[in-house]
């Protein structure tokens, strides 16, 4: 940690909150991902919280609470729109719901007119229902949860990957760094639409086979960029110093090679979050990606395209896929500037 709160870092991190479009950014995501995070508190059609005859309940993060418990007469799980309409004439109990009382899978066929309807703020459907009756900001947010979810843990496995095989090539080189390059020139020629159409066919998709066969093809990018800085690092005079003190392979990468050259780590991770969330969309919406009835923009999208007399749908996933990948965009730009070597450099 002590190289992160470093003198230099601090410098860094400043100089990206003065870029205030980046900066703004950032917050306006990292918000985004905490309401996702949190969508169950907002976008949900169980209560927050029930009053009932002396007692509270708190069903969102509970386990399921039946009818009978509320005195409905039922063994399933409870309907808390119709219990808070039965509880509203009785003082003392209240139910409390999210301010959209919906799941991203429930189905609403109660608005007067055959799925898919219009905002409808009496239902509260802010942004409509789709063509099979859900609600569509429901399953934006919960789509968006999906979404950079797989974004960060592609990320996470594919670098981790990709940045220890880049250093490991530039560092020892030779006979060990040529068989990796045939083989990323190899692997990388094999066809990834493929690879997800066959496994597709094959199997019963869900999301760690997306995020694996992600991760498969997704580390290639940054593990040349990493083996071509550890090539230059590994010259450097600190390098040598630390080789000559008997610093072993791992203490050199880990504790002077990676600091010094994080800074494409950082660079690119930005613009990999907006290739992953596209690319999960993309696959969504040609019918390769997650399972219905998985909350999906990509499926979302596609139910847009097919229903033009309903613009809500397409109108809402558009401005909402836009927005995101603008918004990360806009973080990467100002990292990539704020970390910008010619700015700041270090070398120990």
């Amino acid at each position: 940690m002590a190289s992160f709160l470093s003198d230099l870092t601090r410098k860094k991190l400043r100089r990206f909150r003065s870029i205030r479009r980046g900066y703004y950014a950032f917050c306006l995501f990292m918000l985004m991902v905490l309401l996702a995070l949190c969508a169950e508190l907002w976008a949900n059609n169980r209560a927050l919280l029930v009053k009932y005859e002396g007692r509270l309940y708190f069903p969102t993060y509970g386990a399921v609470i039946t009818g009978d418990t509320f005195g409905l007469g039922y063994r399933y799980e409870t309907d808390y729109r119709e219990l808070k309409q039965l509880l509203a004439e009785q003082p003392g109990n209240w139910v409390l719901l999210p301010p959209v009382p919906w799941s991203p899978y429930e189905q609403d066929y109660g608005a007067g007119s055959f799925p898919p309807n219009a905002p409808n703020l009496e239902h509260r459907h802010f942004l409509g229902t789709d063509s099979s009756g859900r609600d569509i900001l429901a399953r934006l947010v919960y789509g968006f949860r999906t979404a950079v979810g797989f974004a960060f843990i592609a990320l996470t496995a594919s670098y981790a990957i990709g940045v220890m095989l880049g250093c490991l090539m530039g560092f020892v080189g030779g006979k060990f760094d040529l068989f990796f390059q045939r083989f990323i020139e190899i692997w990388s020629q094999v066809p990834f639409l493929y690879v997800i159409m066959i496994l597709v066919s094959l199997t019963h998709p869900n999301f760690m086979l997306f995020v694996g066969i992600n991760v498969l093809f997704g580390w290639m990018g940054i593990t040349w960029y990493m083996r071509t800085l550890t090539y230059k690092e590994k010259a450097r005079d600190y390098v040598l110093a630390a080789r000559a003190q008997g610093a072993g392979l791992g203490r050199i990468i880990v504790h002077h090679i990676l600091p010094n050259t994080l800074m494409m780590v950082v660079t690119l991770a930005p613009f990999t979050v907006v290739a992953n969330i596209s690319l999960l969309t993309a696959l969504d919406y040609l019918g390769f990606g997650l399972p219905p009835p998985t909350p999906s923009w990509g499926e979302l999208l596609r139910q847009g395209v097919n229903n033009l007399d309903a613009p809500w749908i397409v109108a809402s996933v558009v401005t909402a896929v836009s927005l995101v990948l603008i918004t990360v965009s806009f973080i990467g730009e100002a990292i990539r500037e704020a970390f910008d070597p010619k700015h700041f450099s270090r070398y120990e």
